[in-house]
């Protein structure tokens, strides 16, 4: 009998830690037009404040918690040179968006910015970023007032010819 449920709870965590892993990726064509929630291969470092898949983008939200650090961290990217192209716009008021590599997404210690931050006017967002070793991208965005928001929408990541 103990045979069987160890083997019973083996082959669940078998399927639990599969459906956990997400695959490297070299290109990333995202607009979040299905997105009902977070997709799992993608994270949300929100702190106090909103950060969440909604209205066919990604919104940040400030809620009352204006400066707080917020990070949409993407599924892991191969090592190479890439365009990353975004749209992002706001709801008034001053707003940065900045990149960062991120090596473990649950260590803030392992986030390494490699694009100063740029303020956020509504126009495309176009960065070209070289990442050393197989890592994720995180987009930070910086809201400083209350009830400030930022739309992230038509995410493009593709490798540079």
């Amino acid at each position: 009998m103990r045979k069987i449920v160890l083997a019973g709870i083996m082959t669940l965590g078998g399927f639990l830690t599969a459906n956990a892993q997400c695959s490297t990726v070299s290109t990333i064509t995202e607009n979040f037009d299905t997105w009902k929630e977070m997709n799992k291969c993608w994270t949300a470092q929100q702190g106090k404040a909103m950060l969440y898949a909604g209205d066919k983008k990604i919104i940040f939200y400030s809620m009352t918690n204006p400066g707080e650090n917020m990070y949409l961290v993407t599924p892991k990217i191969k090592g190479g040179s890439y365009t990353l192209t975004m749209d992002a716009s706001d709801n008034g008021g001053e707003t940065t968006i900045e990149l960062f590599t991120i090596s473990n997404a649950s260590d803030p210690k392992s986030y390494v910015s490699i694009a100063k931050p740029s303020k956020i006017t509504g126009d495309k967002k176009v960065f070209t970023i070289t990442l050393k070793k197989d890592t994720h991208l995180g987009v930070k965005v910086l809201l400083n007032g209350v009830h400030q928001a930022v739309y992230i929408d038509n995410f493009s990541l593709k490798p540079k010819k």
